[in-house]
C-alpha cells in the first residue's frame, strides 16, 4: 500500500524535519513494507537521512529546467535535494489556482520525462457527484486527456473535490463503486483522498481497488500519521 501526506502550505524547515525525524523513527522501529510519501512545502524541503520505504516529494514544479518564470520551481531546485516524487493535478491547483488541463498535461509530459514518480490527482465537484455515477466517471476520465495513463511510475489519486478539507467522506459504497469503474480503465495504483483520518483510515483501505491513501489535513501532526501507517500495516 502507499500512504502519503500532503503538508499543502503547512509547517515550516524546522517543523518538517522534527516531523521527518519522527516519522522515520517509527517506521523503522514498525518494520512496515508500505511505502510512504511526503509532501512539504517547498521552503521545507532539504536533504533528509530516510528510511528506504520514506520518500519526500514536491507539491507543485513548473515544466522547466529552469528560467524566468518568478515564483516558480523548477527542475534544477527539486534535483538538489534528490528529489523524484511529485504531485500533479491536485483539485486545489485545478479548481483554486486555474491550472488547464493543457498546463496539467505540459507538467506530466516533463516530469515524466526525468522519470518522476507522478501521483496524478483526479477528482469530481459535487454538482456531478450529484448528477449521478456516469457523470462522476466522465468528469474524471476528462482529467486523464491527454495523459499517459500507461506510465510504468503513475500512481492516480482520486479524490472527489466535495470531500477535500470539508470533513465530508465519500461513502465505502461510492468509493468501491467509482474505483472500481476507473480501475476498468487505469492499471496504475489507484489512492482515495478526502477527509481521511484516523478513524475511517481502516474502513478505507479495506475497500476493493483502494490501493492506498493521499492525507491532507490529518497528515499534518506526525503522531496521526504514523497511527495510519499501523493502521495499513495490519490491513
Amino acid at each position: 500500500m502507499i500512504i502519503a501526506a500532503n503538508f499543502k502550505t503547512n509547517h515550516t524547515r524546522k517543523s518538517t524535519k522534527e516531523y521527518i525525524e519522527k516519522l522515520n523513527s517509527y517506521v523503522n522501529d514498525l518494520g512496515s513494507k508500505d511505502s510512504v510519501l511526503v509532501f512539504p512545502p517547498s521552503t521545507a524541503l532539504d536533504s533528509f537521512d530516510l528510511n528506504d520505504k520514506i520518500s519526500v516529494g514536491i507539491q507543485n514544479a513548473y515544466a522547466t529546467e529552469k528560467g524566468s518564470f518568478t515564483g516558480e520551481i523548477g527542475y534544477e531546485q527539486i534535483e538538489e535535494f534528490g528529489i523524484d516524487t511529485i504531485l500533479i493535478g491536485h483539485s486545489e491547483r485545478r479548481h483554486v489556482l486555474g491550472e488547464s488541463q493543457d498546463e496539467i498535461v505540459k507538467k506530466y509530459e516533463f516530469y515524466k520525462a526525468k522519470g518522476f514518480k507522478i501521483i496524478y490527482c483526479i477528482g469530481e465537484p459535487k454538482k456531478v457527484r450529484e448528477e449521478g455515477i456516469e457523470s462522476v466517471i466522465a468528469y474524471n476520465f476528462a482529467q486523464l486527456e491527454g495523459i499517459d495513463i500507461s506510465y510504468k511510475n503513475l500512481i492516480v489519486a482520486y479524490e472527489p473535490v466535495w470531500a477535500i478539507g470539508t470533513g465530508l467522506t465519500a461513502s465505502t459504497k461510492q468509493i468501491e463503486e467509482t474505483l472500481g469503474l476507473l480501475k476498468e480503465k487505469i492499471k496504475a495504483p489507484i489512492l482515495y483522498g478526502g477527509s481521511v483520518k484516523v478513524a475511517n483510515t481502516k474502513e478505507i483501505l479495506g475497500i476493493k481497488n483502494c490501493e492506498g491513501i493521499l492525507v491532507g489535513t490529518a497528515s499534518w501532526d506526525v503522531n496521526a500519521f504514523c497511527e495510519m501507517i499501523g493502521i495499513a500495516k495490519n490491513i
